[in-house]
């Protein structure tokens, strides 16, 4: 299943990469037998039976449409490029997929290729996808940072989100009656339970965490918040935006000024502070005085070096 799955995404990111210019099956067969893809290809050239069947199933799993542009020559397309552009599962899959076949064609150098750990993932993940699906209520073991003992409780498991390398699982849990986020590295143990449970038609993924910097959903509201950001650090900031909220409303040789409207929460400061000196918090006062009594706690600590 895996190796139809990357063939489908690899069909999908070459027809993708064409444009709106579209691309013949002649030169998708050129591709499919390119050395990169022997891995997916053997040496065999595509039938065009089996592309049309690849067609049929790309647009059942991905919601991606490919069709045929007879002006011109014959030529592949897109029809629905926003499903890619507006679907980040969409995205996130086939960059991941095409980033793993160009690794899996260099695994000469696997020594000198270092990635990230993510924890937990292949562990738990598939049960919790799969309660998920069917609507089934979890047991867990979980082991929080705050807890001296592991607690067992039962869950109804809503969404899951990556941030940051770990794999978070957002679950209503009936014994606090609150919607609560779970560490699947905390998580000892997971069992699916035969009670089911309905997620609530007023509950959106999206929308619950729209005003999250990252995983924390606290009692902070969401305010407008406005950073002061060295020229340096700001190019990082428009490469990689910290949230779908930031805007650049100004911008100078020395420095530029980003908006943001979040809940600044603590793993909100704390990527502030991972910033240090490039980043200044001008409104609003209280994440100011936030920030400044972290930083004077860090300096006081620092300064009994002198001592």
């Amino acid at each position: 299943m895996a190796k139809i799955i990357d063939k489908y995404v690899w069909l999908m990111d070459t027809i993708r990469k064409a444009g709106d210019t579209g691309i013949s099956f002649e030169q998708i067969n050129e591709e499919w037998l390119r050395k990169d893809n022997q891995h997916l290809s053997e040496g065999l050239g595509l039938l065009k039976r089996t592309f049309h069947k690849w067609c049929v199933a790309i647009s059942k799993q991905f919601g991606i449409e490919i069709e045929c542009r007879r002006k011109g020559g014959y030529r592949y397309y897109i029809s629905n490029p926003e499903n890619f552009e507006g679907h980040d599962l969409n995205n996130w899959l086939i960059d991941t997929i095409s980033v793993s076949q160009v690794l899996m064609h260099n695994m000469a150098l696997k020594d000198r290729i270092l990635l990230e750990y993510v924890p937990s993932g292949q562990q738990y993940l598939p049960i919790i996808l799969d309660a998920m699906s069917d609507s089934h209520v979890l047991s867990i073991s979980h082991q929080s940072y705050w807890h001296e003992h592991a607690q067992t409780l039962l869950v109804h498991p809503y969404c899951v989100k990556l941030f940051k390398q770990r794999w978070y699982m957002v679950a209503f849990c009936p014994e606090r009656n609150a919607i609560r986020t779970y560490a699947l590295d905390r998580i000892l143990d997971i069992k699916p339970r035969g009670e089911k449970f309905v997620v609530p038609a007023s509950f959106s993924p999206s929308v619950f965490f729209k005003n999250a910097y990252g995983v924390m959903i606290g009692n902070e509201l969401p305010r407008d918040i406005k950073l002061k950001v060295n020229a340096f650090q700001a190019n990082y900031l428009r490469s990689l935006p910290l949230h779908q909220s930031q805007q650049e409303v100004y911008k100078s040789l020395n420095y530029s000024i980003f908006t943001f409207h979040l809940s600044p929460e603590f793993d909100f400061m704390m990527e502030l502070l991972s910033m240090g000196d490039e980043v200044e918090v001008l409104e609003p006062q209280s994440l100011r005085s936030s920030i400044a009594a972290i930083a004077h706690n860090m300096s006081a600590m620092y300064d009994n070096d002198k001592m």
